[in-house]
Order: C-alpha cells, then structure tokens, then sequence
C-alpha cells in the first residue's frame, strides 16, 4: 500500500494514475510505433521523470516532455556517443486533469513528438503526422 503523502501525489484533477501505468502506456506507444520508426531510431532512451530539472523547463512551465541529443538528421561522427534520451515527464502530464483515456492520448503525442525530434522531423511536418 502506498503512504497517504505519496498518495496525494498520484491524485490530480480525478485522475490516478500511478507511476507504473504511466510507464506502461509509454510502453504502449512504443509497441505501436510504425516499422519504419523502429527501423530509423538509433542509440535513444526513454526515461520517466517526475519533474523536469530547472535546465530542462527552461521557459515551458508545462513541459511535458524532452529530446535531448543529435538527431539523426544533424549526426555526422557519431561513433561512440552517449545515447540520446528522451524523458517524460509524469507530474505535468497529470496535472493537465484530463481522463485517463485523454491522458493516454497526451502520453502518446509526448513519447511520438519527441521521437520525431530523434528524428529529425520539423515541427510543421509534426503537427501534420499528428505528433504535436
């Protein structure tokens, strides 16, 4: 059983859902990605934070998501490096108060959106897969 402060934590605008789910449903997104994703993504992670650091908020109060390295379009010498990593970031997420079948959708526009940037993919073209 959770601690009731922790509890408090998990309960935004009537949704609940906990860390795990909130995990499973990024696992969701990747299952479903198209092949061609899967196929083009190279030396990426995806963690889950609970809020973003003061460097990563930058001015996005509401940030809910980061990619954060070279994407593939930009890489050249890229032998060797660090793996890209995308984080997700849980608190915003549930402080939007959206259902959780909502919720679920917002997850999915994170996670796509910022494997776009992995990507290469401009926001225009974004917005017109859908992914923003």
């Amino acid at each position: 059983m959770v601690a009731p402060a922790i509890s408090a934590l998990l309960w935004f605008n009537g949704c609940t859902m906990n860390r795990s789910t909130f995990e499973a449903a990024i696992d969701d997104v990747i299952e479903a990605l198209p092949q061609w994703v899967v196929d083009a993504v190279d030396n990426l992670i995806i963690v889950v934070e609970h809020e973003p650091s003061v460097e990563q908020r930058g001015d996005h109060d509401d940030l809910l998501g980061i990619y954060e390295g070279i994407s593939l379009a930009e890489r050249e010498d890229y032998w060797g490096a660090m793996p890209d990593q995308i984080t997700v970031f849980y608190g915003p997420h549930m402080r939007l108060g959206l259902p959780e079948n909502e919720l679920r959708e917002e997850i999915r526009t994170t996670v796509l959106h910022e494997i776009g940037h992995h990507l290469g993919i401009s926001d225009e073209r974004l917005h017109e897969l859908g992914w923003a």
